[in-house]
């Protein structure tokens, strides 16, 4: 039961993280669609991450749900590591945070994959 309520936790990090990036992207990029196009479509991925992680908590056995977030979360901590390489700020709060949401995530489908193949 608490191991569902931390993956929900996380994963509400993560949409609402998603609901920020909207919000910035909107403002910060209305003069520049094409960026704007890719960073709303950032935040996309970002909604969809979370709710992958989200219908999981409810899922725990479920091995194919788990590979698939699991390929997501790599994906997504793949996407914030670059991020730091392209931008020379490994200290950027905003990609941390999401680096340790994602591995706490990715620790709990590890978790549960292990699990379930006892």
């Amino acid at each position: 039961m608490k191991e569902k309520a931390l993956i929900r936790g996380l994963s509400g990090v993560i949409i609402l993280g998603g609901v920020g990036h909207a919000a910035g992207s909107w403002f910060d990029y209305s003069g520049k669609p094409e960026i704007m196009l890719w960073s709303l479509c950032t935040a996309l991925f970002m909604f969809l991450l979370g709710a992958v992680n989200w219908l999981r908590a409810t899922r725990m056995k479920d091995r194919p749900l788990a590979w698939i977030a699991l390929t997501f979360n790599l994906a997504w901590l793949a996407a914030c590591v670059q991020f730091i390489h392209i931008f020379h700020n490994p200290l950027d709060p905003r990609v941390d945070m999401f680096m340790i949401v994602t591995l706490a995530l990715i620790g709990t489908i590890f978790r549960s994959l292990v699990q379930s193949r006892s």
